[in-house]
């Protein structure tokens, strides 16, 4: 059974900058498709961003793309999401999930591609 555990979310001003963290606790970290998705008050889950379980590869929902950075170290198992430029509509919680040896990029962003989810971290920005 995998776990993920985000952190680093939190209230930040717009035009500012956060990083999010998401620790997988298996063994064969290297070895999963990491995703990050947002569902903000009174919406729909959204993909956000994804990175491939290679590292090689980054896939973004349009409205982050330039803005927000996945990336991986696998040593340390640990997925990030840098986070810049922040609007009002980035407020969300933000899940990160885990897909086993995802490798087909057209299902990075369909939720039902990934096996583990964290439990959420709430990202506010005010204006």
């Amino acid at each position: 059974q995998v776990q993920l555990v985000e952190s680093g979310g939190g209230l930040v001003q717009a035009g500012g900058s956060l990083r999010l963290s998401c620790a997988h606790s298996g063994r064969t970290f290297s070895r999963y498709t990491m995703g990050w998705f947002r569902r903000a008050p009174g919406k729909e889950r959204e993909f956000v961003a994804a990175i491939s379980w290679s590292g090689t590869s980054t896939y973004y929902e349009d409205s982050v793309k330039g803005r927000f950075t996945a990336s991986r170290d696998n040593a340390k198992n640990t997925v990030y999401l840098q986070m810049s430029s922040l609007k009002p509509e980035d407020t969300a919680v933000y899940y990160c999930a885990a897909a086993l040896l995802l490798s087909a990029s057209d299902y990075f962003s369909r939720p039902s591609a990934y096996n583990y989810w964290g439990q959420g971290t709430q990202v506010t920005v005010s204006s």
